[in-house]
């Protein structure tokens, strides 16, 4: 499983609040359309004040060709266009790896 892990820092005229009403709203609907994409998980910090992130998203692909894929698609186009309105993508670093589960007791 191939996931890429971004770590989003707000655009400058926007508060955080503002931040996590669009990013969990009108973005995700559009981020949950990505061709291929196997599970979405966004996490916001519970103390913003004190975090170096307004949030953190992880997306899960089966491999890298299809993640890419996913943001070379009409519907990738729009998500990262949208992202450009209230993200600062040039200061949110973007990791893409590969995960390994050590324990999980949820399963």
């Amino acid at each position: 499983m191939i996931k890429m892990v971004q770590l989003l820092l707000r655009a400058d005229d926007i508060t955080h609040d503002e931040f996590k009403e669009r990013w969990s709203g009108e973005h995700a609907e559009l981020a949950k359309r990505l061709p291929n994409l196997e599970k979405y998980v966004t996490s916001v910090p519970r103390d913003p004040e004190k975090a170096g992130y307004d949030g953190i998203v992880e997306l899960y692909f089966e491999s890298t060709e299809d993640l890419a894929a996913a943001f070379e698609s009409p519907e990738g186009e729009r998500v990262q266009a949208d992202a450009r309105e209230f993200v600062d993508l040039e200061a949110s670093p973007t990791l893409v790896v590969e995960e390994t589960v050590r324990l999980d007791h949820s399963s």
